[in-house]
């Protein structure tokens, strides 16, 4: 079940697989979807399994089939690298230009992605402005009205004396910052300092849980005991 998020006066949807619907303005947005990053790992020795890509692409297709959106605009690291487009099965790669086919597709640049791969359709664009809002991959010091992704948000919390780390998007009313969405992405705790300072007044945590997000005030949230590196 979608929950009703509001960021600089305009009126958003929070999806539970992690993606963010304008109904308003026909436009998905997703985050960090960090394409073909199982193959990277390969190519370095880290032998994990090479279907994370094809995962993605499917669960991303479900929210295109459902919100059936005109505009998608993609927050950056969509591609988990600069080779990353190259190594794209024949498969997945027609996979990828059916999704985009039709649609108004903005690949917002990332650390990953400088120069997001356009084979199968769509434009790079550094950030998208739409009404009161900016769109782009990292979140701006001392900015506001502002979407972006990058930090891969994720909260801990106690239920029935275990700790249970989901994905959330994290957000104060001004400014809001997505989870990733791609299939190997880690996840930073919001607690931490790098997510944290970026935030004032009332911040709230909006937890993917199965088919539901939840909305978490921080104090109902646990901290990282271990050091864990984002993704």
């Amino acid at each position: 079940m979608a929950t009703p998020i509001r960021v600089n006066g305009q009126s958003m949807v929070a999806e539970p697989e992690g993606t963010l619907y304008w109904p308003e303005e026909r436009t998905l947005v997703v985050a960090d979807l960090h394409l073909e990053k199982g193959s990277a790992y390969a190519a370095r020795g880290q032998m994990l399994p090479p279907y994370d890509t094809a995962q993605t692409l499917v669960r991303l297709e479900a929210v295109l089939r459902r919100v059936k959106p005109e505009r998608v605009i993609c927050l950056g690291d969509s591609f988990h690298d600069g080779r990353a487009g190259d190594r794209l099965s024949r498969e997945d790669g027609k996979r990828l230009r059916t999704a985009i086919d039709g649609r108004d597709w903005l690949w917002v640049v990332g650390n990953h992605d400088p120069a997001p791969c356009v084979t199968w359709g769509g434009r790079a664009v550094d950030d998208v402005v739409i009404r009161t809002l900016v769109f782009r991959h990292q979140a701006a010091a001392g900015a506001a009205a502002e979407v972006s992704g990058h930090y891969h948000p994720k909260a801990v919390v106690h239920v029935r004396g275990r700790r249970i780390s989901r994905r959330c998007f994290i957000g104060d009313g001004r400014r809001l910052i997505l989870p990733a969405f791609g299939a190997y992405t880690g996840g930073l705790n919001v607690l931490d300092r790098a997510i944290a300072r970026l935030f004032s007044g009332q911040v709230v945590a909006h937890v993917l849980s199965g088919n539901r997000v939840r909305a978490l005030p921080l104090t109902r949230l646990a901290p990282e005991w271990e050091t864990e590196q984002k993704s």
